[in-house]
């Protein structure tokens, strides 16, 4: 009988530890496709709800004219804003089937890490719990998105 008790004790332990993990999963998805939709759709609100201000985001892209890349300059928050009001203002809408996808690759207490691939290419992004909001931190990317780069 404490055999029995002490299983299920376990299932009950292990059961309640997967639900966290999931939600803290989803809540990092969610700021990740905030951060998405937020440039797709040119809306300030989603990229306020998800980015930290004091965010660091660079990244490289391939030259037009050779295979070399070179890196550009970083985006700020301010700059984040500033792109996402843009593309509102000049209705520059991502399309329909702009890749939208994320891969949550870590979880930990206040850290986490994921890919996210845009129609402007791959994103690693850093994230930080505070309270009980992950947030952006910083972003490390490489553009133009090759097709063999899309993974789901």
């Amino acid at each position: 009988m404490k055999k029995l008790a002490f299983i299920i004790l376990l299932l009950i332990t292990k059961t309640v530890g997967f639900s966290q993990v999931s939600l803290e999963e989803k809540k990092v998805v969610r700021a990740c496709l905030n951060y998405l939709e937020g440039f797709y759709e040119g809306d300030t609100a989603k990229l306020e709800q998800s980015l930290q201000p004091n965010l660091y985001k660079f990244g490289f892209m391939k030259n037009r004219d050779d295979k070399d890349y070179r890196q550009v300059p970083n985006m700020t928050y301010e700059a984040a804003l500033d792109f996402a009001k843009n593309v509102k203002e000049k209705k520059n809408f991502a399309k329909a089937d702009a890749p939208k996808i994320v891969e949550v690759l870590d979880i930990a207490n206040t850290i986490a890490a994921a890919k996210v691939t845009a129609w402007w290419g791959i994103d690693y992004v850093l994230l930080s719990k505070k309270d009980t909001v992950w947030m952006i931190e910083q972003v490390l990317w490489e553009g133009p998105l090759q097709k063999n780069h899309i993974t789901q």
